[in-house]
This record gives structure tokens, sequence and C-alpha cells, in this order.
């Protein structure tokens, strides 16, 4: 019997600007990193977007804005979103990711319906400091609560190839275990010319490595591989599966192109995985 894999897509529906100096964010106003910047997207074009994650096979369909938080405008546009999504596009689980945030607007996002809230520790609370000055990693964790508190699902993971040390994604992990994600997003740093942290220096054994061991702290989590796959495994994708990963995103990331959904399809294929037709969580 074929293993099943969640498929998930990302609508960036607010890009770039922001004031935050994360060294690994390509949206940070700080850094000349090239990419496309843009107020809230129009509706009618997030709506074609989830229409089409949808029949690429995708189940998740994340909207994430820049920025700091999640503040009245982002509450008001993501719920204005989602209760237009859930009228026009069926079977979809919608995330939403907005930063830190407290329970009361992220319990107006449930109540829009939104299912789950994304908000990355990002890497260990003792490493943090070393890639973010301009809010805590404290904040990050407390936005993870809340999330839980307002009746959401959690989607809660971190990002890798920072020059953090073995230690400190141990760390990471035993925070993201006490946590009890229903799902956590492996991010692989991919670097940008303009970004402070200029390289990521994992092999792709390390990062295997990685999977392995968040499967193994995080059994009942759902583990995705999410940014920089295919900039980190390359011709090795197919070995993330065995590995422990159960989902992946389909299409495009934050700011970085991903491979074409046929080509994922052929790749899910070739490791005898199939994706899930109805959403797990529900």
């Amino acid at each position: 019997m074929s293993r099943q894999i969640l498929l998930c897509a990302i609508s960036n529906v607010q890009s770039g600007n922001c004031a935050e100096d994360c060294a690994f964010c390509a949206q940070s106003a700080r850094y000349k990193t090239g990419i496309e910047t843009f107020k809230f997207k129009e509706p009618a074009m997030v709506i074609e977007e989830a229409k089409k994650a949808r029949a690429a096979g995708a189940i998740g369909f994340c909207l994430v804005t820049s920025g700091l938080g999640l503040d009245s405008k982002k509450t008001e546009y993501l719920s204005s979103l989602a209760a237009k999504i859930k009228k026009e596009v069926g079977g979809l689980f919608l995330i939403a990711s907005a930063g830190i945030a407290d329970k009361d607007a992220l319990s107006a996002l449930k109540s829009a319906g939104i299912d789950s809230y994304n908000h990355n520790l990002e890497t260990s609370k003792e490493f943090y400091p070393s890639i973010c000055t301009t809010h805590s990693w404290d904040k990050r964790y407390t936005t993870c609560e809340n999330a839980k508190s307002a009746g959401l699902m959690l989607c809660a993971g971190g990002i890798f190839g920072l020059g953090e040390s073995s230690e400190d994604r141990k760390s990471l992990l035993a925070s993201l275990k006490s946590l009890s994600p229903m799902s956590a997003p492996l991010n692989f740093y991919h670097p940008n010319p303009a970004l402070p942290i200029k390289e990521n220096t994992l092999t792709v054994d390390d990062a295997l490595n990685i999977i392995r061991e968040a499967k193994k702290e995080l059994e009942d989590t759902v583990i995705m591989v999410a940014g920089g796959r295919e900039y980190v495994f390359k011709e090795r994708q197919i070995e993330i599966f065995d590995a422990g990963c159960n989902a992946i995103i389909v299409g495009d990331y934050l700011t970085t192109c991903g491979q074409e959904p046929t080509s994922d399809y052929e790749l899910l294929k070739k490791a005898g995985v199939t994706p899930l037709t109805e959403c797990p969580f529900h």
C-alpha cells in the first residue's frame, strides 16, 4: 500500500518592506534583496491561486503576510479572504501566517474560517539573538501558545543552515515538542547575496538527519519539508520521504521559485507515495 503525503501551497499576499532585521529573510527592508514588494494582494488573484493549488492536489493553502505581526488591518484582510476562499474553493485547509499575534486577533481569524496558524520558532532560543535583534524568540513562542488557545491548529517549525550548532537544532526540536504542533515545516536556508548570512553549509546528509531527528522527536506531528527543498536536496529529494517527511510544498515558496507541480508528482511516484485527497485534520 502506498504511503500518503500531504501537499500544501503558499500564497504571498503581502510582500517585503518588513522593518525587522531577521538575517535569513529576503523580505526585510534592511537588505536590498531584489524581491517583488507589494501591499495586500487583490482577493480575486488569491482566489485564483487557491483554485490552482487545489487543482494541483494541494489540501493546505497558506496565506502569508510580511511584517512583524497581526495588526487590525491584516486581521480584517485575512478574515475577508478566508471567507471568500471557503465560499469559492472547496476542500482547502486554510492556514494564516502573519507574524506575532495575540489571542483576540487569532480568535477572529478562526471565526472567519482560518483552520491553522503558522508561526515558526526559526531556531533555538539560545541562537536566536544571532539572527534577529528586533524582536524576541519568546514572543514567537508565546504566539504559538496563543494560536492554540484561540482554538487554531498550530503549524510551527524552523529554518536550518543559518550557522546554528547541532545543540541548537536539538534545542529547537525540544521547544517544538513542548508545543505539540499539528505540523512542523522544516525550511532549509536558501542564500541571497544581499543577506548577512552568506551561505548554507549543510550537506544533504546533514539535512536528511535533521528530518530524521524531527520525526523522532515530533512523532505525532506532520513533518513538512518546505523552503529550500530543491536547493538543498537537488537530485536526492526522493530520500526525504524515507527520512520521515510526510508533507511538502507544491508550487513556489514565499520569495523563491519551486519546481513545477508535474515534477513534484514525478518525484512522488518514484518515491512510492501518493497525495492525500482529503484533509486529515477535520
